[in-house]
């Protein structure tokens, strides 16, 4: 039976969980900022090519939404599970051995991103008193992206750790 289907096959869809339809928001915000970065960057291209004149900051458009692109689809691509890994040995280990394993490499993950996270409480307000040369652009909304990418991260992570942990632990009947 399709996992979209009813108990009765009647073909009704379950409803998106909140967090699903978040961060497929995510992966289109993701887009629409790859789209601006490359008509940032074409814009600037014709510009210098017909008059040889640029507009002042443009160029550092593409540079400062990279981070925020970074970040996004990072957070994105970790709950769709579509990181690159290398899992040929990881692979050759039984269901029990892999959960543990994902478990591992999850909470070490979170480690990291709250280091992240814990770093930037220091470096977002700093940053914020600076301003880039083109744009005038507080550079804090620029650094705030780590955190907030670091946290859209971590809560994938968490629900691999919940989802490994059940089959590490399967709950008796």
């Amino acid at each position: 039976m399709n996992s979209q289907t009813g108990e009765n096959g009647a073909g009704r869809e379950r409803p998106a969980s909140p967090l699903k339809v978040a961060y497929d928001l995510f992966g289109r915000v993701g887009g629409l900022i790859l789209a601006i970065m490359t008509a940032a960057v074409f814009l600037q291209v014709v510009l210098r090519f017909l008059g040889r004149i640029g507009i002042d900051g443009l160029e550092e458009v593409p540079r400062y939404l990279f981070v925020w692109l970074v970040m996004i689809g990072a957070a994105a691509a970790m709950y769709r599970s579509e990181h690159t890994s290398l899992d040929y040995f990881v692979n050759l280990l039984g269901a029990r051995a892999r959960a543990a394993v994902s478990i591992f490499t999850n909470a070490v993950g979170i480690a990291l991103f709250a280091y992240l996270i814990k770093s930037s409480i220091v470096l977002v307000p700093n940053a914020q008193l600076q301003t880039s040369a083109g744009l005038g652009l507080p550079l804090g909304y620029v650094f705030v992206a780590v955190p907030v990418g670091a946290a859209l991260i971590i809560l994938p992570m968490l629900r691999n750790i919940v989802s490994a942990s059940r089959t590490l632990w399967p709950k008796r009947s």
